[in-house]
């Protein structure tokens, strides 16, 4: 299997949602047990690999939730008189965004490590902690909320 490669903190934070959830630090032990149930989630099939198209409808809700989220609060913003109608004037101050393009490719790229267009439990696995790994910087098993900063994931 070739050598998992670094993956950026924003991508930790959307994998491992769950597990920063929690305020304060994190141990290993619960970043995997954590992460294998994010995996498990995220396996439709239960066939234990991530296929592009589970990658892809996992990034699809994830885009859905959030922009959801984000678009209750800017109802809530633009209902100048909260009556729970948009006017015409109070409508036209929203500004919607481009819609969601998934693409398994970038996770596909960071995670397949034998390059067969699947994730598996084990390259997940590999892949995650080796970026726990690079955020324990003091190699106690833990990553706290400073290790987290600066590895650039502020705790929630």
């Amino acid at each position: 299997m070739q050598s998992m490669r670094w993956i950026p903190a924003a991508t930790i934070l959307i994998l491992a949602a769950p597990a920063l959830a929690q305020p304060g630090a994190i141990s290993r032990a619960k970043f995997i047990a954590d992460m294998d149930a994010r995996f498990r989630a995220l396996d439709d099939d239960g066939n234990g690999q991530l296929s592009p198209a589970e990658i892809e409808a996992s990034q699809r809700a994830e885009a859905s939730a959030t922009a959801s989220k984000r678009n209750s609060t800017l109802f809530a913003l633009l209902d100048a008189d909260k009556d729970g109608k948009l006017t015409p004037e109070e409508f036209d101050k929203l500004n919607n965004p481009p819609p969601n393009t998934a693409n398994a490719d970038l996770m596909l790229g960071r995670m397949d490590g034998n390059r067969d267009r699947q994730i598996s439990v084990a390259e997940h696995r590999a892949a995650m902690l080796a970026n726990f790994d690079r955020l324990d910087t003091n190699r106690d098993g833990i990553v706290g909320p400073a290790e987290l900063k600066a590895g650039g994931a502020a705790p929630r």
